[in-house]
């Protein structure tokens, strides 16, 4: 195969800007490599997983699947949301199939053993024989639901599946300074501020096109007729977080020019400007005076991601009709970049493709990404990570 349409290794991808080639076409389109990426980048680090406004009340449960492992996600008795692996320690079997409310105990449907919402296990029915509902060999202190290692930030449920990952705030100690802000509580818009995309990409392309503003003139002109290319700056703190920001930001405007009510005490810069921001590995986040919101990527296969997207207020309560407005206007700019990740999904597939180049003024903020992943992966073969 000529050199020049050789995949790049990886070091090349780690490379200058100016001389980086971004990550080889297997890690889009080939199942092997896939899965190597996923144990670097996604189960030895602090991933995302769901949004607390998921489980709003104690006994709140919601099943839910990450790289095909069955979790749990739970609001417990005391308000605190934990994830759980979701099988019982007796047989395997998956205790919640659906979304509902726990008002008592988790109780497994094939011999019902039963679970506190804090995972322990507080009942095994006829496991000594008939009538019998103990035995020496069953410890029940020993045989809770395992608690799957988890840290909420701004709403958003992390989860780090291996276990040993770094505390989520020493990794992230940059980020929550810059947005402390923003470190208060935040209210979900409820129904009409939450949506999911299906789109058939690899969960990557959506972070790599999230994190630049190079592509705005041309994929969102509305967008880019009044917060402009040139209004945008890069954000880029290598290993952690990349992505965007703007110094025009365009408050959202009722029909008597009523808008959402600010978050009390932000500095001046947010009068005007926003923040946009990939949050290693997979979660796509945007402030601004009166709003946030969080997209969860969520890998369903090499070419399939979720975006669950969550919006959040200053205030528990705001208006209906401007709600649903502003849903519908961040719904449609998001729209608008599902052909660009499906058109890059599919380029991936051309043998000649060597993971492309960088433009070193605009692409900064995308290579940044593309160098973390290479680094990930480079750790885990040299037995580092």
């Amino acid at each position: 195969m000529p050199e020049d349409i050789r995949p790049a290794p990886l070091d090349r991808v780690r490379a200058p800007i100016d001389r980086a080639n971004g990550l080889p076409n297997a890690h889009y389109i080939d199942p092997a490599t896939i899965a190597e990426e996923n144990r670097a980048v996604l189960e030895t680090t602090w991933a995302a997983l769901a949004v607390g406004a998921d489980v709003p009340e104690p006994g709140d449960a919601k099943p839910m699947e990450f790289l095909g492992q069955p979790l749990l996600l739970l609001r417990d008795d005391a308000g605190a949301v934990r994830v759980f692996y979701n099988i019982c320690r007796h047989r395997g079997m998956i205790l919640v199939e659906e979304p509902r409310k726990i008002e008592g105990a988790i109780r497994c449907p094939y011999h019902s053993w039963c679970y506190a919402k804090d995972g322990r296990l507080v009942a095994t029915p006829h496991v000594g024989g008939p009538g019998q509902n103990a035995h020496p060999g069953i410890e029940r202190a020993t045989l809770g639901l395992v608690e799957v290692r988890s840290h909420v930030w701004m709403d958003v449920v992390f989860i780090n599946l291996s276990g040993d990952a770094p505390e989520f705030a020493e990794v992230h100690a940059d980020l929550i300074a810059r947005w402390a802000e923003f470190d208060r509580p935040l209210y979900h818009g409820g129904a009409d501020s939450t949506f999911m995309l299906q789109v058939n990409t690899n969960w990557k392309l959506a972070v790599e096109n999230y994190c630049e503003s190079y592509h705005l003139p041309w994929v969102h002109p509305g967008l880019n007729s009044y917060s402009r290319l040139e209004d945008h700056y890069h954000i880029e703190q290598p290993g952690q977080y990349s992505g965007q920001g703007t110094l025009v930001y365009r408050q959202l405007r009722g029909t008597m020019e009523e808008v959402f009510p600010d978050f009390d005490g932000l500095s001046d810069k947010w009068d005007t400007g926003a923040e946009y921001v990939a949050v290693y590995p997979n979660l796509l986040l945007g402030v601004h005076r009166d709003h946030t919101f969080a997209i969860v990527l969520e890998p369903v296969a090499h070419d399939r991601t979720r975006e669950h997207v969550h919006i959040y207020y200053a205030q528990p309560q705001t208006d209906e009709v401007m709600r649903a407005k502003n849903a519908t206007q961040w719904k449609g700019v998001f729209v608008e970049d599902i052909f660009v990740v499906e058109g890059m999904q599919r380029g991936r597939f051309a043998s000649g493709f060597d993971g492309g180049r960088f433009s070193p003024a605009m692409d900064g903020p995308t290579h940044c990404f593309h160098a973390w992943v290479a680094g990930r992966l480079e750790a885990l073969r040299e037995g580092t990570a």
